[in-house]
């Protein structure tokens, strides 16, 4: 117990870290009048938008919590609410900060670049450090309450079906906060930029722009609230789907309690480690901000070497582990696997986003030509992303089995998502600086000042991209985590049928391609991210398309906006698109959740076998991870080549022939059209296909427990 209460102890830290640095931005200068006024009009829409959201979410919860505590039991109910609630505050906190950060970014890059850099990263780093520390913190010490005051075994039926409902509650917030918000902000994004830029020729976040406001409002929405909920959601799920491995393949033995604790020690020295590569993110003399950035990511990767070995020292040792047959330097060696799988993922993603590589080269030069060779070799550059990191992937799962089986694979992944404070913390500086761009436009500062926030927001882009991909493949690799959880409880339950009468008639259960109901489970999973981003695409235009004719009636309305005489309705905007995106987010997010219910059931009716059921189902999951990974890959990397394109523009770029193409020119125009397309793909649909994964494999696994308990 002394380790778990270490554990919970470096949580704690993650929060207090979190105090400190949200008092020193609050601390920063907030700079002139105007710029606060337009600073307080993001911060009351996005606080109105999360609230009304939140409270969408908070009816379908209740009802979900009803239906946990009659189908399972309490425990499991309260699991569901903790997980629910954690997720939530994640992303309702770390909103909060960026919203004042932004306008204190803009002050702070006014003095200097250095001083923008350090004000939006601090910002950042409280979203992530919060992220990592209430995912350990829920999980740490509901399993201690669980195993400790209420005496239950850390094995027991009644700890992992508890652990894995609060799993749920967080994907369930996860799905709903990443839809909604990437509806919110890709609709006022893709609306603004049609009619401001491509029909009025307004530069992006003029305040002419009715949009402008709900637009800034958006990423913070959907960029930081979105993803803190997201990557919780991932933290808790992978370490909850760890720690059940653990208990299904050490069950009975000497050691089963100190490896159910090992992937919260793991994550517990990654927190640490994150909280010291924070202070290493620092300008250099060359005034590179992925440089900069980069730094502490090295750091914290690095140190966490460190912190694996004392994770691993404290807990199983570095002998053989019961009679498995690997022992815990090969678990150690797993983790290094999945830090080196990260550092993969994060730099072929940066190399796909980043603008001075050649995908996005190659994107804004044929912009050259026009707006459908944009749109042409921008789906090239999202289909030709998918393949290094499925081969690092591919790689990543090979390298672990080898050396610890499914649960060294679970270490990998865990281990992966032990540095999520400082991942976190890169996405969240992505909305910070590009409000902080936003203000100083609409706020009429300097040029220098606008010169310095495009910097920081085009490395926002690509950091925000980069931490995308890391949470996709995160998601994938821990969807195959909890896909082999499924698959060995129900082997459980199929070989202790005097325990659980259920599964007494099931019989052999056949995985086998052979098996036409394993094929029908895997093309019917496989359809699931397709028909989920479709339904989100399409959210996205019908929400895109009430703006732009929001934006067009204000201005035939009020020709004095153009003219600057007369003021545009920002609230209007954001009233619109507050309501669109609840109203649309409902029907996507319970998708992956209700589509293993309809296979099992939907199978078992059509078969009468139970056995075909339960490998229609499994395979089903297997179909949802391997498209989905493919999908998520593709449209988070395209969306960020398409972005960065756009921007290449606006500094100035050079064709192939040596000609220069500035903003508003008609290549700019064509890179605008294929950015608008990009928008949903990279913050809308791929991003939240990764919870979409999850959950379909989360369910799976409470349907297996519903079943043991009739």
């Amino acid at each position: 117990m002394s380790i778990l209460f270490a554990v919970i102890a470096c949580g704690l830290l993650s929060i207090v870290f979190a105090i400190w640095a949200t008092q020193s931005v609050l601390a920063a200068d907030q700079g002139n009048e105007r710029m606060q006024e337009i600073a307080g009009a993001i911060r009351e829409g996005a606080q109105a938008y999360l609230n009304r959201q939140y409270t969408t979410i908070a009816i379908v919860g209740a009802v979900v919590f009803i239906i946990t505590w009659l189908l399972l039991n309490s425990l499991a109910a309260i699991g569901f609410l903790i997980g629910a609630v954690l997720s939530g505050a994640a992303g309702y906190i770390g909103m909060h900060v960026s919203v004042r950060a932004n306008v204190r970014t803009a002050q702070a890059a006014s003095d200097s670049l250095a001083s923008g850099l350090d004000i939006a990263f601090k910002s950042g780093a409280i979203t992530g450090m919060l992220v990592a520390g209430l995912a350990l913190l829920g999980v740490s010490i509901y399993y201690y309450v669980l195993t400790g005051p209420m005496g239950y075994g850390v094995a027991d039926r009644a700890v992992i079906d508890a652990l894995v409902a609060l799993g749920f509650g967080a994907s369930l917030i996860s799905i709903f906060a990443r839809l909604g918000g990437g509806i919110f902000t890709k609709g006022a994004d893709v609306g603004g930029d049609l009619v401001g830029k491509v029909e009025a020729g307004i530069p992006e976040d003029d305040p002419r722009n009715p949009a402008t406001i709900a637009d800034n409002v958006g990423d913070n929405v959907g960029d930081c609230a979105g993803m803190a909920a997201d990557l919780f959601e991932t933290y808790a799920v992978t370490v909850v789907a760890t720690m059940v491995l653990a208990a299904i393949f050490f069950a009975g033995s000497a050691v089963l309690e100190s490896v159910m604790i090992y992937p919260l020690a793991i994550c517990a020295t990654c927190i640490v480690t994150s909280i010291v590569g924070v202070f290493f993110v620092k300008l250099g003399s060359n005034g590179s901000i992925m440089g900069a950035l980069y730094k502490g990511l090295v750091a914290t990767g690095i140190l966490s070497v460190v912190g694996l070995a004392i994770a691993t020292q404290f807990t199983i040792g570095w002998g053989p582990v019961a009679d498995t047959g690997f022992s815990g330097l090969s678990l150690f060696l797993c983790g290094i696997v999945g830090l080196i799988v990260t550092g993969l993922i994060v730099w072929i993603t940066e190399y796909y986003t980043g603008t001075d590589k050649r995908p996005v080269n190659s994107i804004a030069q044929a912009s050259v030509t026009g707006h459908g060779t944009n749109v042409i070799q921008g789906l090239a550059v999202s289909l030709e992303a998918t393949a290094l990191p499925a081969i690092v992937i591919i790689a990543g799962i090979i390298a672990t089995f080898q050396l610890g089986g499914l649960f060294g694979m679970g270490i990998a992944v865990t281990a992966m998502l032990g540095i999520a404070g400082m991942i976190v913390a890169l996405d969240a500086f992505g909305p910070v600086t590009d409000n902080a761009g936003g203000i100083a436009e609409m706020a009429g500062l300097p040029a220098e000042v606008r010169k310095s926030t495009d910097a920081l927001d085009a490395v926002g882009n690509t950091t925000k991209a980069v931490t995308k991909g890391y949470a996709i493949g995160s998601a994938g690799l821990g969807a195959l985590v909890l896909f082999a959880a499924y698959s060995n409880d129900l082997t459980f339950f199929v070989d202790n049928p005097t325990n659980f009468p259920y599964f007494s008639d099931v019989g052999e259960i056949s995985f086998s391609l052979s098996n036409p109901y394993v094929v029908a489970g895997l093309i019917f999973g496989g359809l699931i991210p397709y028909l989920f981003g479709g339904i989100a695409m399409t959210a996205v235009g019908r929400a895109g398309g009430t703006v732009v004719q929001e934006v067009r009636r204000q201005f035939r309305e009020k020709p004095g906006i153009l003219e600057g005489t007369d003021r545009p309705d920002y609230a209007r905007a954001v009233d619109l698109l507050t309501r669109a995106a609840i109203k649309e987010m409902i029907v996507p997010s319970l998708l992956p959740v209700l589509a293993p219910l309809v296979v099992y059931f939907g199978i078992l009716f059509i078969s009468g076998s139970k056995a075909s059921a339960f490998a229609a189902l499994g395979a089903s999951l297997l179909g949802v991870i391997v498209n989905g990974l493919f999908v998520a890959v593709s449209m988070t990397s395209g969306g960020g080549a398409w972005d960065n394109a756009k921007k290449s523009f606006e500094d100035g770029f050079v064709d192939a022939d040596g000609i220069r193409h500035e903003k508003g020119s008609e290549a700019h125009k064509a890179s605008v059209t294929g950015d608008t397309v990009g928008d949903p793909y990279k913050d809308t649909a791929g991003p939240a296909v990764n919870p979409a994964i999850k959950i379909t494999n989360i369910v799976a696994l409470l349907l297996l427990a519903v079943l043991a308990h009739s």
